[in-house]
């Protein structure tokens, strides 16, 4: 390891690193952004072929695909959590009421009871809370 390595790794702090932003395609930007408005609670910043979304520490950039296919990875998603059981409930009934591509259930997982949904435009999205997690998996959550 080079000298200048080594001191850009020892002065470089990662652990204040936050994230910024997730960005991705979509065939139907507006469907999408409209998604993630409705359901999520996101503001457009933004509009033309990328539409900036604003969430309360980070944004979600939806690239126009519309010219071709969009394929995705076997489970690729992006998650959101919410404090409580009854409110990932809530929101689950909320958007199978409005016709969103539910993909399961609300289901409990040792890491917290969870469920998927498909966003217009085809990503994976996942809504969680962390408040029913098994002990194992409380302490690194901060719980």
């Amino acid at each position: 390891m080079s000298t200048i390595t080594t001191q850009a790794t020892q002065t470089l702090n990662t652990t204040a690193m936050k994230l910024n932003h997730a960005s991705f395609p979509s065939s139907d930007v507006i469907a999408t952004a409209t998604f993630f408005q409705q359901h999520l609670g996101c503001t457009v910043a933004g509009r033309g072929a990328s539409w900036i979304l604003k969430r309360p520490g980070f944004d979600i950039v939806i690239e126009d695909a519309g010219d071709h296919l969009v394929e995705w990875p076997h489970n690729f998603h992006i998650g959101f959590e919410l404090a409580t059981l009854d409110e990932v409930r809530a929101l689950h009934e909320r958007m199978a009421m409005a016709g969103v591509a539910m993909k399961t259930a609300v289901f409990k997982h040792e890491r917290g009871s969870r469920f998927f949904c498909e966003v217009p435009g085809g990503v994976l999205v996942e809504i969680n809370t962390r408040s029913d997690a098994d002990e194992e998996y409380r302490a690194s959550f901060g719980l």
